[in-house]
């Protein structure tokens, strides 16, 4: 036992490790921790968003979408107000621009319908913040130049005399957390027969909206 002993101090003096140490097994090495995956994100969906349209012009014969006049104003509630489905992170709000012109056959007749318009509305929060801003041009001589006609009118064919003008595509980001946004006009370039217009009192319509979308990740459904 003892030459046991002296052969392993030998042993420890000439590798400078003690004996306790040699008499030691290494501790196991850990499993590396495995990567927690995110959860995927939820696809994209696009849907028609709720819409309470201040003042419906009606549908178009054509498209058969429905038409909204946009009035002019400061306060969100006195808008276009439209109620978006809950959202994860922004959504995009799309929609289509008009001009409203109003139709008159006899100034057709008498070559005297020439129109241009410049309109431009903005989207807002219920709480007054600006999100973005939209704008049309658009030109009138003939009935070609009109985007649609509105039924259930009095004119010829049932139409009305109001009618959408020209057609311009506005993409609205909308953040997370905004769940309503009002469109309101806010400045009105006229030319019409009846002369020159720039002056827009509140409630006056500035232009025609339609096709409303919204693209968005829903919200996770709570449990």
């Amino acid at each position: 036992m003892q030459r046991v002993l002296t052969t392993l101090l030998v042993a420890a003096v000439l590798t400078g490790v003690p004996v306790s140490a040699q008499s030691k097994k290494a501790p196991p090495k850990k499993a590396p921790a495995k990567e927690v995956k995110a959860a995927p994100a939820a696809p994209l969906k696009t849907a028609t968003p709720e819409v309470k349209c201040p003042s419906l012009i009606g549908m178009g014969v054509k498209t058969v979408r429905s038409f909204c006049d946009v009035p002019a104003g400061r306060e969100p509630a006195q808008g276009i107000i439209v109620t978006l489905p809950p959202h994860t992170g922004p959504g995009t709000l799309t929609f289509d621009l008009h001009a409203r012109h109003l139709y008159s056959e006899d100034e057709m007749k008498r070559g005297k319908a020439y129109a241009r318009y410049r309109a431009v509305i903005g989207a807002l929060t219920m709480k007054g913040d600006l999100l973005d801003r939209g704008a049309v041009e658009a030109e009138f001589r003939t009935a070609a130049d009109l985007f649609d006609r509105i039924g259930g009118g009095a004119g010829p064919g049932s139409l009305k005399a109001v009618a959408p003008a020209g057609r311009e595509q506005v993409i609205i980001t909308v953040p997370a957390g905004v769940d309503e946004v009002s469109l309101l006009g806010e400045t009105l370039d006229a030319i019409t027969p009846a002369g020159h217009e720039t002056v827009v009192m509140p409630g006056r319509p500035v232009a025609i909206v339609s096709n409303l979308l919204f693209e968005y990740r829903p919200a996770p459904v709570k449990r």
